[in-house]
């Protein structure tokens, strides 16, 4: 068995699936994805949250651990999709560490922020 992955499988994911940004729909599935645009990229990663969460509480461990990587791998093409790096999405998470989930939240709803 090999060690577990850390965020770097994340980040060498991610620039596979931007490499193929511009490449020939006919080449790959993420290029295929890519060329029917945002929406659908939207689309799919809701698609792949339902799949996890039926899974959470209909499936066996597995099956969470499946639906879960590919709801990863289809927020990366999105996040390539929008021009959005990881290291954006770890700076958030990491200026939000520490702080109550609560707390947080509720300064969302002040600024006008959903979510």
């Amino acid at each position: 068995m090999t060690a577990a992955p850390t965020e770097a499988i994340l980040r060498q994911l991610y620039e596979t699936v931007a490499a193929r940004k511009n490449a020939d729909a006919d080449s790959s599935y993420t290029a295929r994805l890519f060329a029917k645009g945002v929406k659908k990229i939207a689309q799919k990663v809701g698609e792949e949250a339902v799949e996890t969460a039926i899974a959470a509480v209909a499936e066996d461990k597995q099956h969470v651990v499946s639906e879960s990587a590919d709801l990863l791998y289809h927020l990366l093409v999105l996040w390539a999709a929008r021009d959005v790096a990881p290291a954006e999405v770890w700076a958030e998470l990491d200026k939000r560490f520490g702080t109550s989930g609560l707390a947080e939240k509720e300064a969302r709803n002040k600024n006008g922020q959903n979510g």
